[in-house]
């Protein structure tokens, strides 16, 4: 099968994730046709950046000139920014919304456009340096026809990811995102407030626990969970946990739920990994099972 001509882009929207895949996608040869964002500075920016983009007047003019656009916009916004404009038969348009169907864009396909979803499984708080970040991503892809499902899998493949077909409420992946990103920031968060305690200001606490985190993500990778579980608990070391539990229940009480929370998860890690016997498992279980006082933060 000859492959299917890649379609010209335009862009509604120009945060991170717009700059990530318009930037992606002009390296890997697709035409950006037009762009356009609330913030013009921004917009221009963006425009300069990619061979023959130009930075349209209206979001009506992103799609006139577009085969496949691209709604990088607020999810609470895509539904009425898609309604606002006229589709033609024949075109086509998705969200970035992770969390969210196609069916947020039934109005453009009530008018005779192809709908769906391209959605990079990344982190891109910032609109520099994302580009590299595309490298080996996931894009979760759901398309209303078979020609728009090859144009969103090639544009993937395209930027060096990997396409991901859901054809399922897509909900709980999303919510798999949010806890392996959003909460491992709260998580460092919390981490690197201890350290106060210590007399070290919390950015030396991050700047020192990062190394670990890169090595821990490392270790996945490379052995896979349980494996990858070391510490206290995959030890079996009771009395060790049972030292943090009274230093966190007595100066951070609501880090001490947390830990209580997330140990009770890595006994059973512990147990599948084979270095936690069945007592060591039952002590920690009860240990971490108490209930904590207080309900306070760091102080």
């Amino acid at each position: 099968m000859d492959e299917p001509t890649r379609p010209t882009l335009g862009f509604i929207g120009t945060g991170p994730v717009a700059t990530a895949l318009a930037q992606s996608l002009a390296v890997a040869g697709y035409r950006i046709a037009a762009l356009h964002g609330r913030d013009a500075q921004r917009a221009a920016a963006l425009a300069q950046s990619l061979p023959q983009a130009a930075v349209a007047a209206s979001r009506q003019a992103v799609a006139d000139g577009a085969d496949l656009v691209i709604l990088a916009v607020p999810d609470d916004a895509i539904a009425s920014v898609a309604d606002s404009i006229a589709w033609r038969p024949g075109q086509a348009v998705v969200h970035c919304n992770g969390a969210a169907t196609r069916a947020l864009l039934a109005g453009a396909e009530a008018a005779g456009a192809d709908v769906g979803v391209f959605h990079p499984l990344q982190s891109l708080p910032h609109p520099n340096r994302t580009r590299e970040r595309l490298k080996g991503c996931m894009f979760r892809v759901e398309a209303s026809s078979a020609r728009l499902s090859r144009w969103l899998e090639d544009m993937a493949h395209a930027v060096g990811g990997r396409p991901l077909a859901l054809d399922v409420d897509p909900t709980l992946y999303h919510a798999s995102a949010v806890l392996a990103s959003n909460c491992l920031v709260a998580l460092l968060d919390l981490a690197s407030e201890l350290w106060a305690e210590l007399g070290v200001p919390r950015e030396e606490g991050l700047r020192a626990l990062l190394p670990l985190v890169r090595g821990t993500i490392a270790n996945v990778e490379e052995v896979g969970i349980p494996a990858a579980l070391t510490g206290p608990i995959a030890r079996g070391d009771v009395g060790t946990v049972a030292h943090h539990l009274a230093a966190l229940n007595e100066l951070a009480p609501s880090v001490a739920s947390v830990y209580k929370q997330l140990g009770l998860r890595a006994v059973e890690l512990a147990v599948a990994k084979g270095t936690l016997g069945p007592d060591g498992a039952r002590r920690l279980r009860e240990l971490l099972a108490q209930r904590e006082r207080g309900t306070g933060g760091v102080r």
